[in-house]
């Protein structure tokens, strides 16, 4: 499958900004940075991004809406959970956690930031093989 073919909006380019923070090839539409931001991101099999925290004084955090493919999202001390299209995940400030594709499936979806005060994202530790999906 080629990358656009994944999802019905714009692949975009290669990943590289952010390509320290992932396991994999992504890719990154950033569709609109006006009021809140949304990105259009893709995972090529087994690709997932790493540990990491959306922090904010106030407000903040982040919403997934999955739009294509397989792929798996994980709260720290808590199980993986499978991401299908129509899921929506809803992740607060403050909670470390990880998303990305199936071993065996591209993933996309529509990241969309929650506008908060003094908002930033602190990226942690690689999901290590042993954490990565469920089953594991």
């Amino acid at each position: 499958m080629k990358p656009e073919e994944v999802s019905v909006f714009p692949v975009g380019g290669k990943n590289e900004a952010f390509a320290d923070y992932f396991t994999g090839q992504s890719y990154l539409n950033r569709l609109t940075t006006e009021g809140i931001s949304i990105s259009n991101v893709t995972f090529e099999p087994g690709c997932r991004n790493n540990w990491h925290i959306h922090h904010a004084r106030k407000g903040g955090g982040q919403i997934l809406l999955c739009t294509a493919g397989r792929g798996y999202y994980q709260e720290w001390g808590k199980e993986a959970q499978e991401l299908h299209p129509g899921s929506v995940v809803v992740i607060p400030s403050e909670v470390k956690h990880w998303h990305g594709a199936a071993p065996d499936s591209w993933f996309a979806h529509l990241a969309v930031e929650i506008p908060g005060e003094e908002s930033r994202t602190e990226w942690c530790e690689a999901v290590s093989d042993k954490e990565y999906g469920p089953g594991k």
